[in-house]
């Protein structure tokens, strides 16, 4: 054989191998996996079609790189495996983001062999590492240390590795942001603890584990300790009614009302609040309590406070100044002992300057300020909330929903959720509604959801290709259609509305085995 005709035999060969270790890559993403099995399957499929010697996942925590995954390596091993940012080639690899070859380890001084694991030997053995990239931030690597003979070529060695890389990104991410999360909380609890020595108020009606809401849940076990004033700030959406009642439940409130401020004209809410008695010159109109008198010992929710009138306004600030107030047309000097809790969305200091805000009142609440934090600054809770909300109007509309499509939270992590967590449920729910199988998938969500995922940027600022995105819309559409249809494509094609042929052609395009559906899984 000549040697033109040996390497043409050797590509090839290579050719069927990468495609070999694609399809099966694929495959077991495609099938759901935990993330944990999926990471070890990947590394027993490369060590199985390449023929390895070893193969490694690592993971950033901090400022360090430790082994998830490995074949290869018996547990001290991978005990030992623990490499700083920047040290050695492993390293190397997440400090720069960029992917590394070895050819021979036994010569690169770069090499720390931290695990032990590598021998003297008469063979070559190289070692290829590829970063694990995740928006624009290197969340752990991937490598293989390998035999080199005459047929290696180690330079389609590390482009397989770094496309592996890519298609793992997305899972190893939900173990990288849990454990970042989970670093935060950590340093979160450690100042929690020297400044509280009440437990964590943790409501009940509230979710999220996020830095930014342990810090909410601090500041509100801090304010729900008096009896005095609370104002909560935060954009629409971010769940103040609910922190509301969360300290009406706290103090052991009787009551609990809410006043929306904006909806009612200045004088209905100043009755609504005070009472009125009845005016002689109204016939027909008795004498009403209002709220202070018909919640003692309750709580009041001022939803919006800044939409009150400044002679309100005044009233409650001479309320929660002396205790006491007067009805409407009354005489009669009333006391009182509620707990006020106040909400706004807006800037009240502008207010306070431009004279539209009683400044006494500010001082009376300001005291005890929290700030609730918009979705956008508390991304890793999205999920969190996302399932919550699923499980929820999956009962109330009687469906059967088990899981998100990994395209789904994407697209929900990527966008800014000017609505906030109400935002979300909204379009959970209209996700459920829509959904008529057992995935939330892309195409059920909002179309403000879609829109800012096809028009996120890539690394370096480039434009994402739109063709690529109706690619992956098309690709999610028609194997949630084979799912459905246990991979029967005839009846996928009735579902999408589409012709045999049209989604034959599709289905080859896009290398989609309707075998691996015909489980329904």
């Amino acid at each position: 054989m000549s040697t033109y005709e040996h390497k043409s035999s050797v590509d090839e060969a290579y050719d069927d191998l990468e495609m070999s270790v694609l399809h099966k890559i694929s495959r077991a993403v495609a099938q759901r996996k935990s993330v944990q099995e999926l990471i070890s399957e990947t590394i027993a499929i490369l060590y199985d079609e390449m023929g390895l010697l070893r193969g490694t996942v690592t993971l950033r925590d901090g400022d360090y790189l430790f082994i998830e995954a490995s074949h290869g390596m018996d547990a001290e091993s991978i005990r030992r495996g623990v490499y700083k940012i920047g040290e050695g080639v492993t390293g190397l690899v997440a400090a720069e983001g960029k992917s590394l070859v070895v050819e021979d380890i036994s010569k690169s001084p770069l090499f720390l062999n931290r695990t032990q694991t590598r021998v003297e030997t008469l063979d070559k053995i190289a070692f290829v590492c590829a970063p694990i990239i995740y928006m624009e931030q290197v969340i752990g690597t991937l490598s293989i240390d390998r035999i080199v003979d005459a047929d290696t070529d180690l330079s389609r060695d590390l482009v397989l590795l770094e496309t592996i890389s890519n298609i793992l990104a997305d899972a190893l991410a939900m173990i990288y942001l849990r454990r970042e999360e989970r670093n935060k909380l950590l340093d979160e609890n450690r100042r929690l603890k020297l400044e509280l020595s009440t437990e964590l108020m943790r409501p009940k009606n509230i979710l999220g584990n996020s830095g930014a809401m342990q810090k909410f849940y601090r500041e509100l076990a801090k304010v729900s300790a008096s009896q005095a004033p609370v104002f909560l700030r935060g954009a629409s959406g971010t769940g103040k009614e609910l922190a509301a009642r969360a300290i009406a439940e706290s103090d052991g409130s009787e009551h609990f009302g809410v006043i929306n401020c904006a909806a009612l004209p200045d004088y209905s809410l100043i009755g609504e609040i005070f009472g009125y008695e009845k005016d002689s010159l109204s016939l027909g109109i008795s004498a009403k309590e209002g709220l202070l008198e018909k919640y003692p010992n309750g709580t009041l929710f001022f939803d919006e406070v800044a939409e009150i009138a400044l002679p309100a306004q005044k009233m409650l600030a001479d309320f929660l100044s002396v205790g006491h107030f007067r009805r409407l047309n009354g005489s009669e000097e009333i006391s009182a002992r509620v707990r006020m809790v106040f909400a706004s969305s807006v800037d009240i200091e502008k207010l306070l300057e431009q004279k539209l805000f009683d400044e006494n009142l500010y001082c009376a609440i300001s005291a005890n300020m929290v700030y609730l934090p918009a979705l956008r600054d508390r991304k890793s809770d999205i999920l969190l909330l996302a399932e919550h909300f699923v499980e929820k109007y999956s009962k109330i509309y009687r469906k059967d929903i088990k899981r998100i499509s990994t395209p789904a939270i994407n697209m929900m992590t990527i966008y800014t959720w000017p609505g906030n967590v109400r935002e979300l449920e909204n379009c959970i729910e209209r996700a459920v509604i829509s959904s008529h199988d057992s995935a939330i998938s892309g195409y059920n969500l909002t179309p403000a959801v879609r829109a800012a995922y096809t028009h996120r940027q890539l690394p370096y600022g480039e434009d994402v290709d739109f063709a690529s995105i109706v690619e992956s819309f098309e690709r999610e559409l028609i194997t949630e259609a084979l799912k459905a249809n246990r991979g029967n494509a005839a009846a996928a094609a009735r579902r999408l509305n589409l012709s045999e042929r049209i989604i034959n052609y599709k289905i080859k395009k896009y290398a989609i085995t309707t075998s691996w559906y015909k489980s329904g899984k």
